[in-house]
């Protein structure tokens, strides 16, 4: 195991929390204004899937762009994506954000068989479309009721429709108003394979199987994510200090599955012990991750790993021996 900042005592923490699950994994912590960071078994700008906390990203940049007045929680999704007269179209930014739109789980495609079976089998990403091959497969998509229910399509396109009011890709907004601002060089969304750095982790599967890299234009705002863990404890940092961009993301604005947990702009809120927590987590083929923050007191971890499963639990138990 290697350390940064000769953080010796934080890299044991991790070891013993994580023991053999999780042998390649790093770790930020913030407290006090000082950040504390550990990396076992990787070197210290290696960039790793961090799945889902994408959607929380996103959350910052629709926050960020309703700060601008480019887009407005009532906006909707056909004047930003061209869906036509789909149900889609009718979708305001704002139940996006929540998890409210009715929208399912992911896009409606006639080969979710076959990708599911070549993930187990072969450890294939199961993503990969572009921009326009996910529009397509919205614009005939049906909706639910407009209840609280996790859906990657949901922030797919609101990622997607913030980027286009600003007349950019996901990508480029993801560099030009988060991480080129805060100095955060190594989150990044490959669209592709060939768009890995030299700097990416493989991810594993939780028996130990070599899993694909998760890219995909598509996928990017819900999925797609990739950073150093120096990187992410800069944004917990910047968070925390209130320095970053679309904050207001993390302000909870209803419940979500029920009165104990809710929702901001991705961001979920939930009381753990008397303390209020600010979270997402992530997951995909080969990695698994978790952020937290505990606002009130100043204190945060983001906690990363090359191998699938969940470091949710240990993530909690480090926050709160922050907060303690």
């Amino acid at each position: 195991m290697t350390s940064l900042g000769s953080d010796d005592g934080l890299a044991e923490d991790l070891r013993a929390r994580l023991g053999e699950r999780h042998p390649v994994a790093a770790v930020a912590t913030v407290a006090g204004g000082a950040t504390r960071i550990a990396i076992r078994s990787a070197d210290a700008d290696a960039d790793f899937e961090v799945g889902s906390l994408s959607k929380a990203v996103t959350g910052l940049l629709y926050a960020d762009a309703v700060d601008r007045g480019e887009v407005a929680p009532d906006t909707l999704l056909g004047s930003l994506l061209p869906l036509g007269d789909g149900a889609a179209a009718g979708l305001t930014l704002a139940s996006l954000s929540t998890h409210t739109s009715g929208l399912p789980r992911l896009a409606p495609r006639s080969d979710v068989l076959r990708r599911t079976i070549r993930l187990q089998t072969r450890g294939a990403n199961p993503y990969g479309e572009t921009l326009d091959e996910l529009v397509e497969q919205v614009r005939q998509v049906r909706l639910a009721a407009p209840r609280a229910r996790y859906s990657n399509l949901g922030f797919q396109l609101l990622g997607h429709g913030v980027a286009a009011a600003a007349g950019l890709s996901y990508a480029d907004l993801l560099h030009q108003r988060l991480a080129d601002v805060l100095g955060l060089p190594s989150l990044h969304v490959p669209a592709r394979p060939g768009e890995l750095r030299p700097t990416a982790l493989p991810g594993r599967s939780g028996r130990g199987r070599p899993r694909e890299a998760w890219t995909g234009e598509a996928l990017g705002p819900a999925g797609g994510i990739r950073s150093s863990i120096g990187d992410l404890g800069r944004l917990v940092a910047a968070l925390l200090d209130g320095t970053a961009p679309g904050r207001a993301a993390l302000d909870p604005v209803r419940p979500f599955a029920g009165p104990a947990v809710r929702i901001g702009a991705g961001w979920l809120t939930v009381m753990a012990e008397g303390r209020e927590i600010t979270w997402h987590n992530g997951g995909t083929g080969g990695f698994c991750s978790w952020l937290g923050l505990d606002r009130p007191a100043g204190a945060g971890v983001v906690l990363v790993s090359a191998t699938a499963g969940s470091v949710d639990r240990h993530g909690m138990a480090l926050l709160k021996g922050l907060a303690a």
